[in-house]
């Protein structure tokens, strides 16, 4: 008896192992979600040297896979939309994103940043200006998350950047545009950024734009970043094309980025507005059909970064 059970053991281990390891084969790090749990630490900042007024805008909450052991992770920064004028990364879609990306083995950090006290969305020189400091303190974020690299397990050459609606903008401003580009476009006063480092750029791995735009398409030959693109078809906040708006969509950047060569991709979600919303409404954050097509937009992107930078 103990001869037969020890026999059926061994032939259900024999069973077992091939279904083991075709299982760990078709579960790939970074592209699928591998991780059941996810660790967040709350209300740390990028920017501790700031005066106390001001130290909620530099805010950030970093997700992390639970129990994972690896070094020299990619970074994912998330900035959230609302205009310049609203929201922080406490959003519903922040959130979301950085959990599932953490859940697929990226350390995520959801941050705020500087909110206009003017009113960007009717003013566009307060968007532009909105823009710029903005984009500042991301860069503070990416040097802040490079020094601290060991610290967070994280690998300072694959740090994304990544938002949706003005977190969209922030990311690509950052990428592609200088200091001296974007202080120019907006009409400020030259400050410390655009006059000691005019033709600065963050220096990044990839971005993730969620219904965001570039001012300039002119500004992508500045840097060869990888860039995938998500949107709404009837997007009437932030138009996939330019039409008579100064801002150019995913779909104009999708068609520049083709012809430069660099490395893109787009999903456009057909028949919804912003945030993939049916009919976008700025008071409700989106139920779960809505979260379901973020969910979607955020697949995806991993697979993009997958292909693009991963593999």
């Amino acid at each position: 008896m103990l001869i037969m059970t020890f026999k059926h053991a061994f032939i259900s281990i024999l069973f077992f192992l091939p279904t083991a390891s075709l299982r760990a084969q078709s579960t790939r790090r970074y592209k699928d979600l591998v991780f059941r749990d996810v660790t967040i630490g709350y209300d740390l900042s990028y920017n501790p040297l700031v005066d106390a007024k001001e130290k909620k805008s530099y805010l950030f909450d970093l997700y992390q896979p639970a129990g994972d052991q690896q070094q020299r992770r990619p970074l994912i920064i998330w900035m959230h939309g609302g205009g310049f004028k609203y929201g922080s990364k406490s959003a519903k879609g922040i959130q979301l994103w950085c959990k599932t990306f953490a859940q697929r083995g990226y350390v995520c950090a959801g941050i705020n940043y500087r909110l206009s006290k003017q009113n960007p969305v009717f003013h566009f020189d307060e968007l532009l200006a909105s823009s710029y400091y903005a984009v500042q303190d991301i860069k503070t974020a990416v040097d802040y998350f490079k020094k601290h690299a060991v610290q967070y397990g994280i690998d300072p050459d694959k740090i994304i950047l990544a938002g949706n609606s003005a977190g969209g903008m922030i990311a690509l401003q950052a990428a592609y545009s200088s200091n001296e580009e974007l202080a120019k476009l907006a009409k400020l006063p030259a400050d410390s950024a655009a006059v000691n480092k005019p033709h600065d750029r963050v220096k990044v791995a990839a971005i993730i734009n969620f219904w965001g735009a570039i001012y300039d398409l002119n500004w992508l030959k500045n840097a060869h970043v990888p860039v995938v693109s998500a949107l709404g078809s009837n997007d009437p906040i932030v138009p996939p094309a330019h039409k008579n708006t100064p801002l150019f969509g995913g779909k104009d950047i999708h068609q520049r980025a083709d012809s430069l060569g660099i490395p893109n991709d787009l999903k456009v979600f057909e028949g919804y507005s912003h945030e993939l919303q049916k009919h976008f409404n700025p008071f409700f954050a989106g139920g779960k059909a809505t979260q379901g097509r973020w969910l979607e937009a955020g697949q995806f992107a991993a697979d993009f970064l997958y292909r693009a930078i991963i593999k």
